[in-house]
């Protein structure tokens, strides 16, 4: 990448190319409708505009937008207004969702956030547990525990599906 602080429009363009689709699905993950996923992943290419990092190639470029997208939509959901309204109270069915999702993915999504992101970014993006401990900022063997236990939650609900 470019040794410059500032990012031209057509850096800005390339990147957000490159992995829009990523962040949509990570904001998706936590938002859990197509408004709201919107919003973030365009807070988080905003932040990405006023953000002086350099990037080392284009998957440091990714963790950082994955990274930022992650708080981003975890702090919307520290805000007072969150806590006061709920969201089971906004319409979910009237708004189109253009991200189709199968019934593991879905699985995935009810999954509690400390198992489903690890397991999100490991099988549907395929970071290797090193890499998603470093996107997360934990432990590579708390990633790891993770994993194993967000798949016995996995395995728990499918089986409850077969019967």
């Amino acid at each position: 990448m470019k040794g410059s602080l500032l990012r031209t429009n057509e850096e800005l363009t390339q990147i957000y190319d490159r992995h829009v689709k990523t962040v949509y699905r990570v904001c998706f993950m936590y938002m859990k409708n197509q408004a709201d996923t919107e919003d973030m992943v365009q807070n988080t290419f905003l932040r990405l505009m006023r953000d002086k990092t350099i990037f080392e190639n284009e998957e440091h470029e990714k963790a950082w937008l994955i990274r930022t997208a992650t708080n981003l939509c975890k702090d919307y959901f520290k805000h007072w207004w969150s806590k006061t309204v709920g969201m089971d109270y906004a319409a979910d069915a009237a708004v189109e969702q253009t991200f189709n999702t199968d019934s593991n993915l879905e699985k995935v999504f009810a999954l509690p956030p400390k198992y489903k992101t690890p397991i999100y970014l490991y099988y549907y993006e395929g970071y290797s547990t090193v890499e998603i401990a470093r996107i997360l900022k934990k432990n590579p063997s708390t990633v790891r525990s993770w994993l194993h236990k967000g798949r016995n939650l996995l395995r728990i609900e499918m089986e409850g599906d077969l019967e």
